[in-house]
């Protein structure tokens, strides 16, 4: 079986030996967006991210699965694969822990206002701050409640935090208070100190988060999206920043990556940016290389 495997996957040499000892044929075609080394008929199986983004998935005449290096599937023409019966494996899992320390770490530096300190460490200014928070006794919604929902649930749990989620439908887990639909989140905003969105984007999704919700969040609230940019509308989010609908917001992902050198959302003051850097660890590799082995040795 011919598997194309790209440079999204940093494999071993273990783990390509893994791969051809259960009969796979791997074909290594290093970046996504050159053209390919390889006929596209020839191809059964791939690992990739984006390489359907500047290939033709109609050209993958005979493909039988997709193993993404990723959690998020909207960089892949989804409902065609599917149509298709091709099997699609994702990376679900693999960066739910560094993840949910980013978005707790987040947090902990606004409420502690360490960007602060670190201003006056430069400056040589010995000066209290009176005005830090704590997290115990804060209520935080998490909005999309998959394995990086929980993975942030459990940890603000443990820092004595109230955590309720919302997802596309209610259901129980240990790590929540309690979760409800998507449909009852205008009702339920209002209540959340701090708001993270760790959702897929999706058709119905997209701008998910725009002036309606800002406008029933609390005026004190502190959102951080490590998802997908396109939840949130961002002239939107621009304009509560500004009007003072929510204290402050972190944002890893954005519509458009990497942003614009010349973007005014890089001088928002109370708007604090990453770059789409929430998922990284030391300990990917070794996650993602266990789980992608795992999904072959199922499908050959």
């Amino acid at each position: 079986m011919k598997l194309l495997i790209t440079g999204a996957w940093n494999y071993s040499d273990k783990d390509i030996q893994s791969l051809e000892s259960i009969g796979y044929n791997c074909i290594f075609h290093k970046n996504e967006n050159v053209p390919l080394p390889v006929d596209c008929l020839d191809v059964d199986g791939i690992v990739c991210n984006g390489l359907f983004i500047y290939s033709d998935a109609n050209l993958f005449r005979n493909l039988k699965f997709v193993q993404l290096t990723s959690a998020g599937m909207d960089r892949i023409p989804l409902e065609y694969l599917k149509e298709k019966g091709i099997k699609i494996f994702n990376a679900s899992g693999v960066y739910s822990i560094p993840i949910a320390e980013f978005v707790v770490s987040s947090i902990l530096d606004l409420y502690k206002q360490k960007f602060i300190f670190y201003e006056n460490q430069k400056k040589h200014i010995w000066e209290k701050q009176r005005s830090l928070l704590e997290l115990n006794g804060k209520m935080v919604c998490i909005v999309g409640c998959g394995n990086v929902g929980k993975e942030c649930a459990k940890r603000f749990k443990a820092f004595g935090c109230s955590v309720f989620g919302i997802d596309l439908f209610s259901f129980k887990n240990n790590y929540f208070n309690y979760i409800v639909s998507i449909d009852e989140m205008m009702s339920h905003i209002n209540k959340a100190d701090i708001v993270v969105l760790t959702l897929p984007l999706t058709d119905e999704t997209k701008h998910l988060f725009n002036i309606s919700i800002f406008r029933q969040m609390k005026n004190t609230s502190l959102l951080v999206n490590v998802s997908r940019g396109g939840v949130v509308d961002t002239h939107d989010l621009e304009l509560a920043l500004k009007e003072g609908l929510i204290k402050a917001a972190v944002l890893d992902v954005f519509e458009s990556e990497p942003l614009d050198f010349q973007s005014h959302l890089w001088d928002i003051k109370n708007l604090f940016i990453s770059p789409h850097n929430s998922f990284i660890s030391e300990n990917n590799d070794d996650r993602l290389s266990q789980l992608i082995i795992a999904n072959l040795k199922e499908i050959i």
